[in-house]
């Protein structure tokens, strides 16, 4: 399995890469925050050879808006990876199903060639989550033994611990094999 973590503005923009493949960076929330290191963020990840995904926040009402949003704000690259995190908000509310589906859709339709996935907890996967869409494919939260999730549906990422940071885990079976279900259509 390949390692790789998520990062968001708590984190430095000179993150350790070593023994890395991917990294995940919050890029948006809502309809009005943008990480202030998402691009030194990404420049640094880049330049380490690391896989780059973006992931948006996503807080219930106007979707359209935050996908749009979101899109606008993440690079428009090949082989990135975008995200959804759906889970309670700081005000204790979350997104409804419909919601968390109509995010990954319209994103998935402005962003055509770039993989849309969902972070959710194994809470929310199991017991929230009523659609069991993922788009292009789910990235679960699960605080137990790397690659070991306690679900049984499919997952193509797995944070595995948020200790000293968010630590993930990737089914593939190396970085190209990543990159090229990354980069297809």
């Amino acid at each position: 399995m390949l390692h790789g973590i998520d990062v968001s503005a708590y984190q430095s923009s000179s993150y350790d890469t070593d023994g890395l493949s991917f990294v995940f960076i919050k890029a948006t929330e809502g309809r009005s925050y943008v990480n202030p290191r998402l691009a030194t963020q990404a420049k640094h990840g880049r330049d380490a050879g690391l896989v780059v995904g973006y992931y948006h926040f996503l807080w219930p009402g106007h979707v359209a808006a935050q996908a749009e949003y979101f899109v606008r704000h993440a690079p428009e690259r090949a082989g990135d990876l975008l995200a959804v995190d759906w889970e309670t908000t700081s005000d204790g509310t979350h997104a409804s199903n419909a919601e968390k589906d109509l995010f990954i859709r319209t994103v998935k339709e402005l962003r055509p060639h770039n993989k849309v996935l969902l972070y959710a907890n194994r809470e929310y996967w199991l017991n929230v989550d009523v659609t069991s869409y993922a788009g292009d494919g789910l990235w679960i939260a699960d605080y137990v033994s790397a690659g070991h999730p306690r679900i049984e549906a499919k997952w193509r990422f797995h944070q595995y611990s948020s200790e000293p940071h968010d630590k993930n885990v990737a089914a593939f079976a190396d970085r190209s094999a990543l990159r090229e279900w990354a980069a297809g259509d």
